[in-house]
């Protein structure tokens, strides 16, 4: 028997060679927000259709965040999550896509969804309380709006995996706010993409709270974009405030993603002027002086300035933008004021394809209790 010599260890074996990555240095955000708008000249490159369509939503949004608002003061809304303040982000992120793109929203997009083409009364259908998301998935191509925090990101990546899979040449846009970068769901759904080259748009709206949790307790990164190289991918930091920055990041990283480049962490800085929900109390975490702060630096007030600097806007034009609002806040109102007939049996149907001899005997027992009620027994 040979006897080792404990002080000779073996070298351990030589690890797997790995195909070259890309630079490093390439796959960090800048040092500071991109912005365009605060420059005279910022938005040559863009198409003047499209600066004029990004402050067109912009106007429309902002009302539609009013009166959405307002609907749950009235009882119209069991809750709504506000993006006042955040509607750069929602605009320029959803006028970049292609129609053929998918989207992946959050609880709050819900403005994200009304930039797509969806009725605004079915944006709200979910947040009433009705027990379906109220529109059409497959035809706008926007997956229901996700409560649960970050599940959609994977549910994004899958789609993505699949229709790289599939030769279908589209890009998702997976949105996410700050404080669901900090669950599980949202590593593994950047890891897989990143190792298929999945064509996904990671697009996080750091609005400063995850609810009342201030972003410095919940990452230590000096940007949640610089966590994009631990994955191997971009990561680019945008003024979430200004809608035609957000619109050419987004649009370069959703042509990357679909030429096969593989996913793009973007960050937008953005700040959330109302509270998480109409739920929330924000004055107990946060001080007026650094919501004044942010009204400054208002989406909708740079990008109309900006344009008028550069002699894309008039009066007139304004003035013909904030009534075509006014008319979609009108026909809100309406719509959302008619009384819905709810039929209490149907919390039965699509719950199992054959109901099983349990729910038949619940469904039976409810409706002898409602036939008592009416006097029909």
């Amino acid at each position: 028997m040979t006897v080792l010599d404990p002080t000779d260890t073996p070298a351990p074996p030589a690890a797997p060679a790995r195909p070259a990555g890309p630079d490093t240095a390439a796959l960090l955000p800048g040092p500071t927000p991109l912005s365009l708008i605060d420059r005279p000249r910022g938005t040559a490159s863009i198409a003047t259709e499209v600066l004029l369509e990004l402050h067109r939503q912009l106007v429309r949004g902002r009302r539609y965040n009013l009166q959405a608002t307002a609907l749950t003061k009235q009882g119209r809304l069991a809750v709504y999550p506000s993006t006042t303040g955040q509607e750069a982000c929602e605009v320029g992120s959803v006028l970049a896509l292609e129609q053929r793109d998918w989207i992946f929203p959050t609880y709050r997009d819900t403005l994200a969804l009304l930039v797509r083409g969806v009725d605004p009364v079915e944006t709200l259908t979910l947040l009433r309380g009705d027990w379906h998301h109220g529109y059409d998935v497959h035809a706008h191509r926007v997956a229901p709006l996700c409560t649960p925090l970050a599940t959609q990101t994977a549910h994004a990546a899958g789609l993505a995996r699949a229709a790289r899979l599939s030769g279908d040449p589209l890009a998702v846009l997976a949105m996410i706010g700050d404080g669901g970068t900090s669950e599980g769901d949202f590593h593994e759904a950047v890891n897989f993409a990143a190792v298929y080259r999945a064509p996904v748009v990671f697009f996080v709206q750091n609005n400063g709270y995850a609810i009342s949790v201030p972003l410095h307790k919940q990452s230590a990164a000096p940007t949640l974009a610089h966590k994009a190289i631990g994955y191997g991918i971009p990561g680019v930091l945008v003024d979430g405030n200004d809608a035609a920055a957000v619109y050419q990041v987004v649009r370069e990283a959703a042509d990357r993603a679909r030429e096969g480049g593989g996913p793009t962490l973007v960050e937008a800085l953005t700040y959330r002027v109302d509270p998480h929900t109409n739920a929330d109390d924000s004055t107990r975490y946060r001080d007026d002086l650094e919501v004044e702060a942010w009204l400054a630096r208002d989406p909708v007030d740079r990008m109309e300035r900006h344009l008028r600097q550069r002699g894309l806007l008039d009066d007139s034009a304004v003035d013909r933008v904030r009534r075509d609002a006014e008319a979609m806040a009108r026909e809100l109102r309406l719509r959302l004021a008619e009384e819905t007939t709810v039929d209490p049996l149907s919390l039965f149907d699509h719950v199992y394809r054959r109901p099983t001899p349990q729910l038949l005997e619940q469904r039976a027992l409810l409706e002898r209790e409602i036939a008592a009620e009416e006097g029909r027994e």
